[in-house]
């Protein structure tokens, strides 16, 4: 219960600092996803022209439907034990953020 509650709080306050600093206003969509598909394309779909990834992950396209802005902040932050950890930097986490709610559908469209 307690590692849940320090898990939740560093989650929190990275999601305080990056939505109310200066990496979330100056986030970069394009630098994000070419961090996506350098670091994320074995992996996950990460653009609509890419053909192969691994069946068991979720695609970006359905990472921003499901996702928030403090979802993948915190996830990014600390990734679950099967994705590595790329030990990204702040400003990489914003623009991957970024790129991935790029993605999203607009509201009252299907998605991709």
């Amino acid at each position: 219960m307690r590692l849940l509650a320090i898990r939740s709080l560093l989650a929190l306050s990275a999601f305080a600092f990056l939505s109310a600093g200066p990496a979330a206003a100056a986030s970069d969509p394009d630098q994000g996803e070419r961090i996506a598909q350098r670091w994320c394309a074995a992996c996950h779909v990460v653009a609509e022209n890419q053909k192969r990834a691994s069946a068991d992950v979720p695609s970006f396209f359905d990472i921003a439907k499901r996702k928030t802005n403090g979802d993948l902040t915190s996830f990014l932050t600390d990734p679950h034990p099967k994705m590595p950890d790329m030990n990204l930097s702040r400003q990489e986490i914003a623009d991957i953020t970024a790129y991935i709610r790029s993605l999203a559908p607009p509201k009252g469209e299907t998605a991709r």
